[in-house]
């Protein structure tokens, strides 16, 4: 038990004086709360930085997520002649989109023989290549982390390029539009099959052909 506490003679309290025991937990106790207020701090320094994909910014406190696994991550771009069926159909109407409302109106220069075009470009394909490279290199090259030259570089490597291919004098369209006035479309043949591929096939034996007919 402590010591009495009432006045002395004089009037002045005396101090209070605690046995060692005692003294003893009290500082053991006064160091688990510093412990615990330590770690308290590296919790909340650790919750301040952004949790990595697959960890749970609870994961700390031992505690799941509440939103189970992370979303996927959006599928990467592909090449648009890769496509097929309702996934190219999407992405064509999309490029269309894109073509007719921003790229025509800004950078689409007037209809002449060395500058043809085609109202139906959707129908060649090697220009909806290039444009859909065009069109994706724009998207990259718009976002922040592209820096303030992002929109330079697009035009200085990407669309200046890409419109004196598509549009050339001898391009893919040169047999389509050169006068707005008379509107045209006609796909231009291409190269027939190398003299390698049409060797191969007139060395394949008649029987391995009807099998692979019957194969089919």
């Amino acid at each position: 038990m402590p010591e009495s506490t009432e006045p002395a003679d004089g009037g002045m309290l005396e101090p209070v004086r605690i046995p060692d025991p005692q003294l003893e937990g009290i500082e053991a106790s006064v160091r688990r709360l510093m412990e615990q207020s330590a770690q308290q701090a590296r919790q909340l320094d650790h919750l301040s930085s952004a949790p990595g994909p697959d960890r749970s910014p609870f994961a700390e406190f031992g505690m799941p997520g509440f939103g189970g696994r992370p979303p996927a991550a959006p599928p990467e771009p592909r090449p648009i002649l890769e496509l097929a069926g309702e996934e190219r159909e999407d992405e064509l109407d999309a490029l269309s989109d894109w073509v007719d409302d921003f790229l025509l109106p800004v950078y689409g220069s007037e209809v002449t023989t060395a500058a043809p075009w085609c109202l139906q470009w959707q129908e060649h394909d090697d220009v909806v290549a290039w444009l859909h490279a065009l069109w994706l290199a724009y998207q990259q090259h718009k976002e922040p982390d592209a820096g303030l030259a992002g929109m330079f570089v697009w035009h200085r490597d990407f669309l200046t390029h890409a419109i004196a291919a598509i549009r050339a004098p001898g391009g893919p369209l040169s047999a389509c539009m050169t006068s707005p006035d008379r509107p045209a479309h006609r796909l231009l043949p291409g190269p027939p099959p190398s003299a390698r591929t049409e060797t191969a096939s007139a060395a394949q034996p008649a029987g391995s052909a009807e099998l692979d007919e019957s194969a089919s």
